[in-house]
């Protein structure tokens, strides 16, 4: 069935209820590669809450990526997508204020456009979600885009789709290499998103790739590990705003090389796989305050 894209246009849910607490806070992180070096204590105040001197869990900005995991206006099949086909085009996510280490929380969710790239081309559907604390403040304004690889041609726009971030032409000023483990979609997935394509190597290979793939949304958190660690000195309350899109997939035990570019507030980045000379996040951006 195609898309309808009138009906698609208003989906939108309100007030969806969510909670978590310190357990998922360290998951994310330990989900994204931190803590690999037991005895980085920089890293350590992510992944371990237990401590001789007493320190505050300090939470990564992009777990407000998950935080309020399944908080959309519909899902694939009321759509009308192809679920195999679906992958994850990018995120913008917005920081109202640091994230606690425990809350409970709302998310409001809606589609803010739809746009046909052509039959045998696919779709994309931009989606936003607010998450908020449930006495109405909010923590964070999160976009993303859904790729519809089997969904084009429905006789939607095509034109008017947002500009990206550009990244500088000049040589990188930071360059940082970042492991991935080979079991680390397996680990990822707990946090939230059980599709099969992260954990199921027959399903993998159904939808046209080798072997299962990382979840863009951990190569996602793993470039604001990155930024954190370079341009942040570990201080999530810095974050103002982080967004990328996802350009190829990144397969568990690569590694991801991210190349940085700092013009005042604004870093700047790109990620790699060169043992495969692919890029796999382009038009990065974050911005620090």
């Amino acid at each position: 069935m195609a898309i309808n894209y009138e009906q698609l246009m208003v989906m939108k849910s309100l007030g969806q209820k969510f909670s978590y607490d310190d357990r998922e806070v360290m998951l994310y992180a330990y989900g994204i590669g931190m803590g690999a070096d037991p005895i980085d204590e920089k890293e350590l105040a992510f992944v371990n809450e237990a401590a001789a001197t007493p320190r505050p869990l300090k939470v990564v900005p992009t777990f407000a990526s998950v935080a309020a995991w399944g908080a959309e206006p519909g899902d694939v099949g009321e759509m009308n997508l192809t679920r195999a086909m679906v992958l994850d085009g990018e995120r913008d996510i917005t920081f109202h204020k640091p994230l606690p280490t425990a809350a409970h929380i709302t998310a409001d969710s809606s589609v803010l456009a739809v746009y046909d790239k052509g039959k045998d081309k696919g779709a994309v559907i931009h989606l936003q979600t607010v998450v908020k604390i449930r006495d109405g403040e909010q923590l964070a304004t999160v976009m993303a885009s859904w790729f519809a690889r089997g969904d084009g041609g429905f006789g939607g726009p095509s034109a008017d789709q947002p500009a990206a971030h550009r990244v500088p032409s000049r040589a990188p000023d930071r360059v940082v290499d970042i492991s991935t483990r080979p079991d680390q979609g397996l680990v990822y997935r707990l946090c939230g998103d059980r599709n099969p394509l992260h954990s199921d190597p027959e399903y993998a290979r159904r939808a046209g790739f080798r072997r299962p793939i990382l979840h863009g949304l951990c190569t996602y958190g793993i470039t604001c590990r990155g930024v954190l660690q370079t341009y942040a000195d570990y201080d999530p309350s810095a974050f103002k705003r982080h967004a990328a899109r996802f350009s190829s997939a990144v397969y568990p035990g690569e590694t991801v090389t991210l190349e940085m570019w700092k013009d005042g507030h604004v870093i700047s980045f790109e990620a790699k796989v060169k043992a495969r000379g692919v890029t796999v996040i382009k038009n990065g951006m974050t911005v620090l305050g």
